[in-house]
C-alpha cells in the first residue's frame, strides 16, 4: 500500500556523524516544514510488519501504532500527548491501515503540534538502506543524501558514545551506507534524489541550502540558519556527541582525521574502504594497508565487545537498546500467540538474515555479546536519551 502525499514527504539520509542532524535542524527551521527527532521506524519495524499480524483486526493495528510511538528516542517526539489517549488521537487520523499509514500519521501530528507546518520530513541515517521501502509506501518522496569525507565521520563515530569502536568497523560502517546509496543515485532524478557534501555546506551554507531549498520546491528562509536557538538545536547540544548544534555552522570539524586517526588507522580505513571514497569525491592519502582474516576477526570481536561495555556508559544507549531488544521480544511473544509463522515472512525481507542485520537496523551491540556479558536492561534515565 502506498500513500502519496501533495506536500513531498523529504527524507534525510546519509551515514552517521556525516551531518544529518544538522540537515534536520536546518529544514526544521523552515516555516513550512515539521522534522522531528530521529524516527528509526524504518530499520527497526518495517521489516517486522508481518509479525504484527492482519492490520485490519483493530487490536494488531493499535500494537503496531503504540510500539511506533511510544519508542521513539525522544518520548513522542516532545508533542504535548497524553500517553493514555496518544494512540487513539492518532489513529484517528491515519490514512491507511498499515505501516505507512501509522507513520504519515505520526509525522502529520508532530507538524500540526509544531506550528501547523504543511510539509514533514525524517531524518533517520539509516534510512538510506530502505530507500525502495520508502519509495514503496510514499512514492513522491525526496531524498536528501549527504555524504561526509568517510575518515572525518570515522573519527566523530569512534569518539561518540556510541557505535563502532575500532577504525576498521567504523570504515565497513562507513562503506555500507555509501553503497546502499550508489543504486539510487543512478536510479532515481534530479527531482528526486540531491547529494549534498557536508564540507560544502559547512563552507558554504547559503549557497548549498538555497540548492536543497530549490530541489525541495521552497523558498529558503534566513531562519532556518538559526538551528542552534530552537528546541532541537539546543537540546541536543547539552549532549557531549552534539555540542556543534549549538552554535552557528562552522568549517573547523572539516579533516579532524588528521588529528585523530594515527597512520595505520588512516591506512585501515584505506584497505577497507578506500575505493569507495575516492567514489565520493575525497582522495586517499595513504596506501591501504594489508589486512588478513586473522586481524579482521580480531577487530570484529573487540568490536563487539566493547561496544556492549559502554551501552550503559554516560550518554550510552543502554535506554534505546533495550526497548530494541524488547521488540523482539515481543515479536517472538506474538509468534507464540499464533498472530504469524514463519511463513509469514516475506521473501527476501531486508535485511533480515542479512551479514551485518543488527547494524543496519541500529543495534549499538551485537546480541552475542549482550548476551554473553549478560547486559541488563534499563528502561528509564535522568538523561538525555537520542
Amino acid at each position: 500500500m502506498a500513500i502519496t502525499l501533495k506536500e513531498r514527504p523529504i527524507f534525510v539520509i546519509g551515514a552517521e556523524r556525516s551531518g544529518t542532524t544538522l540537515v534536520m535542524v536546518l529544514l526544521g527551521q523552515h516555516s513550512r516544514i515539521a522534522v522531528p527527532e530521529v524516527g528509526w521506524l524504518f530499520p527497526r519495524i518495517y521489516p517486522w510488519v508481518h509479525t504484527y499480524g492482519d492490520l485490519n483486526k483493530d487490536e494488531n493495528l493499535r500494537t503496531l501504532a503504540d510500539e511506533m510511538l511510544f519508542g521513539l528516542n525522544v518520548n513522542m517526539w516532545g508533542m504535548d500527548l497524553n500517553p493514555r489517549t496518544a494512540v487513539d488521537e492518532l489513529l484517528a487520523d491515519i490514512k491507511e491501515r498499515s505501516f505507512a499509514g501509522v507513520y504519515c500519521a505520526m509525522h502529520e501530528m508532530y507538524a500540526r503540534k509544531n506550528g501547523n507546518k504543511p510539509r514533514w520530513g525524517q531524518k533517520t541515517p539509516h534510512n538510506v538502506f530502505f530507500v525502495r521501502q520508502i519509495r514503496e509506501c510514499f512514492p513522491n518522496a525526496q531524498f536528501i543524501h549527504i555524504v561526509r569525507d568517510g575518515r572525518d565521520a570515522s573519527s566523530d563515530y569512534l569518539e561518540s558514545s556510541f557505535g563502532p569502536t575500532n577504525i576498521f568497523a567504523a570504515a565497513e560502517s562507513w562503506k555500507l551506507c555509501w553503497n546502499a546509496s550508489k543504486e539510487w543515485r543512478e536510479k532515481l532524478g534530479s527531482e528526486d534524489w540531491l547529494d549534498i557534501k557536508y564540507e560544502d555546506l559547512c563552507r558554504k551554507p547559503v549557497e548549498v541550502m538555497q540548492k536543497v531549498c530549490d530541489f525541495l520546491g521552497e523558498e529558503l528562509e534566513e531562519t532556518m540558519f538559526d538551528f542552534w536557538k530552537g528546541e532541537i538545536g539546543q537540546r541536543r547540544a547539552c549532549t557531549r556527541d552534539h555540542k556543534p548544534l549549538g552554535h552557528a555552522i562552522s568549517d573547523k570539524y572539516i579533516g579532524i582525521y588528521k588529528e585523530l586517526l594515527s597512520i595505520r588507522d588512516q591506512r585501515i580505513f584505506a584497505a577497507v574502504a578506500g575505493k569507495e571514497l575516492e567514489e565520493a569525491g575525497y582522495k586517499n592519502d595513504v596506501e591501504p594497508i594489508e589486512i588478513t582474516p586473522e586481524m579482521e576477526a580480531h577487530w570484529r570481536e573487540y568490536d563487539g565487545r566493547v561496544r556492549a561495555a559502554l551501552l550503559d556508559s554516560p550518554e550510552g544507549h543502554i535506554v534505546f537498546e533495550s526497548y530494541r531488544d524488547w521488540l523482539v521480544d515481543q515479536r517472538e511473544k506474538r509468534k507464540q500467540q499464533g498472530i504469524w509463522s514463519d511463513a509469514d515472512i516475506p521473501e527476501d525481507c531486508f535485511p533480515i538474515g542479512h551479514p551485518h542485520e543488527e547494524l543496519i537496523v541500529g543495534f549499538r551491540a551485537w546480541k552475542k555479546w549482550k548476551d554473553h556479558f549478560s547486559i541488563k536492561r534499563k528502561y528509564t534515565t535522568t538523561g538525555i536519551v537520542l
